[in-house]
């Protein structure tokens, strides 16, 4: 197993990107990975992502012979080429080929760094120190397997903020009427009625019911008059959410919130979804509204200061809305996690 430690110039204390190093982030669309290397950052760390032979591999950026990117070079059947001096990887990260000294034994030197790689919910998931038990399971997202559900994987939305913060929007329920009234809130529905977070093993969970509907502000029809609204929300921490909607009768919208912590200040957030019903949509139309609800949080995140989520609870005012924040600052706190990122 490599050895690791924090990239050169990491943004985040050492301490905690140890840590963090040890869950798993999506790092790209499934769909993305093709017949090229596709460039990746996750925790400070430049990675090249490939698909060879049906193998997904993802490694260190850098070439161990003279440091350059393989990103810069490309690919052909039996791996990704440097473009420096033509030497080539191929599966498990092996180099294959010296063009230089055909007949030389490649010494195990020349290997790349890879890191575990799994593709699952339409995503390429790496752990950059994985624990010996590298079977531990991913984030789970309800629905994704089950018949007569539609997948879809939107496109990757960039966010210039913590990641943290980021996961703890996408948990606030309090702030549908102010933020995403142009989407699907309605700005005279404000009240949040009282709910309570569940500790599980992985995180915590949230069932909400309110009268904020889900559909969105163009649509004629909103649902039942009356009629109470189920999100359920699974905290996977540190920093992947899903919230599955229960709409009227037997509809269900699952969107999971993944959040890849590509710097302590830059965040590639990735959101599958997973739905049974208007099912004739265009994706397109699937991705463009999605998108612009995370647009609509976009202010909100990138300006919040301090830019790190304060773990200690008295550093900031809470109100009776805020308890799943208040629930994930615990757990993240519960799993020895500190500042999170050098100041």
């Amino acid at each position: 197993m490599n050895k690791i430690a924090p990239p050169p110039h990491c943004s985040f204390e050492p301490d905690d990107w140890l840590r963090l190093a040890g869950y798993w982030y999506p790092v790209a669309r499934a769909c993305d990975v093709g017949n090229a290397p596709q460039k990746a950052t996750l925790l400070d760390e430049q990675l090249v992502i490939y698909r060879l032979k049906g193998q997904i591999v993802v490694a260190r950026d850098v070439c161990p012979h003279r440091g350059v990117p393989l990103t810069l070079g490309f690919q052909e059947e039996e791996g990704i080429v440097c473009p420096y001096h033509g030497l080539r990887f191929g599966e498990n990260g092996r180099c294959n080929r010296i063009p230089s000294s055909p007949g030389q034994t490649i010494p195990a030197k020349l290997n790349l760094t890879t890191f575990p790689a799994r593709e699952r919910y339409g995503l390429i998931w790496t752990c950059l120190a994985p624990a010996q038990d590298t079977d531990a399971p991913l984030p789970s997202m309800p629905h994704w397997d089950d018949a007569g559900f539609q997948q879809i994987t939107c496109p990757p939305f960039d966010v210039a903020g913590f990641a943290g913060r980021q996961v703890e929007g996408f948990l606030d329920v309090a702030h549908f009427a102010w933020i995403h009234t142009a989407t699907f809130a309605d700005p005279d529905n404000q009240e949040v009625p009282d709910y309570s977070p569940a500790e599980t093993p992985y995180g915590f969970s949230v069932d909400y019911w309110s009268t904020v509907g889900n559909y969105p502000a163009s649509a004629e029809h909103r649902g039942p008059e009356g009629f109470k609204w189920l999100r359920r929300f699974d905290m996977y921490l540190p920093f992947t959410a899903t919230l599955t909607i229960h709409f009227p009768g037997e509809s269900r919208l699952v969107i999971m919130n993944a959040a890849s912590p590509v710097s302590a200040r830059k965040t590639r957030m990735f959101a599958p979804i997973a739905r049974n019903f208007d099912l004739h949509v265009p994706v397109e139309d699937v991705h463009a509204f999605n998108h612009k609800v995370f647009e609509e949080d976009r202010l909100m995140v990138e300006t919040q200061r301090p830019e790190r989520l304060p773990l200690d609870l008295t550093l900031e005012a809470h109100i009776p809305a805020d308890r799943s924040s208040i629930a994930y600052r615990r757990g993240l706190k519960k799993l020895g996690f500190g500042e999170f990122f050098l100041v």
